[in-house]
């Protein structure tokens, strides 16, 4: 039995036993940081260490002494070319891309978000932002092939043959047109939330002081949305100038972007008569991605202050 203190104060008994309850609380209360232990770990081995793995092979031959004959394979010609090729054709679909995915938002802002029409166009960019490689290589040759339907179609109907000047599909300039395909869907979904982030009393303001609409959008709206707008073309670089899938089932005799150089060097060793060049075209993609990405942060930074 416990005995209650003279001063009034809880008793003893009952204090023991809130102590004890308390701690067995705070003992059974797990860290927070092991909430992200699994991406963590994620980041780890399929970003990191690879990283690493390129960065390292990249400064040794084949038996692992320290070289820089492999990086000096950068300023090989045919090593620049492929560079300049990817970022070409990495800088052209993410301009088209981000014009005409910000057209289709600009479009979509005006509808009701939970309409038939909008829910539709947001389900569809996610199925074909993601639809890539091997598939998409595949539509585009059935589609647009030497003996693809509209091909035959316009060269028996109309007598046109998009191929007259020779079989574009299948060279560096061919992959336009299947990058775009999911450039402008992942685009919508990408550049949507920054147009909906506009707020309607800045319209209204603007109205109130006797704007018109062309003059809220060249002050405030294309001011306000040019980080998000850039940030969201630097991802579609981004985007662009990693892929592999699709360059490698349509221009599989070529090697004229960096994925599939990379691609070459693994399968072939003696490319440019040094070994592990893989890993130096590695690094080089690992600089051009870090700088886009930092420049992707800076603008992230610029665009959260419309944000709040």
């Amino acid at each position: 039995m416990t005995t209650a203190d003279p001063r009034g104060t809880a008793p003893r008994g009952s204090t023991r036993a809130a102590g004890s309850s308390a701690s067995s609380t705070r003992s059974r209360v797990v860290n927070p940081a092991w909430g992200v232990a699994p991406f963590a770990l994620y980041v780890l081995l399929f970003l990191a260490l690879p990283t690493a793995l390129a960065i390292g092979t990249g400064f040794v031959d084949g038996e692992g002494a320290f070289t820089l004959d492999t990086v000096a394979a950068l300023a090989d010609p045919f090593v620049v070319s492929g560079f300049t090729t990817s970022i070409v054709l990495s800088a052209v679909t993410a301009v088209i891309g981000a014009v005409l995915g910000a057209l289709v938002c600009y479009a979509l802002i005006g509808m009701r978000p939970d309409g038939a029409l909008r829910s539709g166009i947001d389900a569809v960019s996610g199925v074909l932002a993601q639809f890539g490689g091997v598939m998409l290589a595949f539509a585009f040759v059935a589609t647009i092939g030497i003996q693809g339907f509209i091909t035959v179609l316009l060269r028996d109907q109309l007598g046109i043959d998009i191929f007259a000047d020779g079989v574009w599909l299948y060279e560096a300039p061919g992959l336009v047109l299947p990058y775009i395909y999911f450039q402008v869907p992942l685009m919508i979904i990408i550049f949507m939330p920054a147009l909906e982030a506009l707020k309607p009393q800045w319209a209204e303001a603007t109205a109130t002081l006797g704007g018109t609409t062309a003059s809220f959008w060249w002050r405030i709206g294309l001011p306000v949305l040019a980080p998000s707008f850039l940030g969201s073309l630097l991802l579609l670089f981004a985007n662009a100038f990693s892929s592999y899938a699709t360059a490698a089932a349509l221009t599989s005799q070529g090697q004229s972007i960096v994925p599939l150089q990379i691609r070459g060097a693994l399968t072939s060793e003696t490319l440019l008569g040094r070994e592990n060049l893989a890993g130096a075209l590695a690094l080089g993609m690992i600089i051009v991605m870090a700088v886009v990405m930092a420049l992707y942060a800076l603008l992230q930074r610029r665009a959260a202050r419309w944000q709040r």
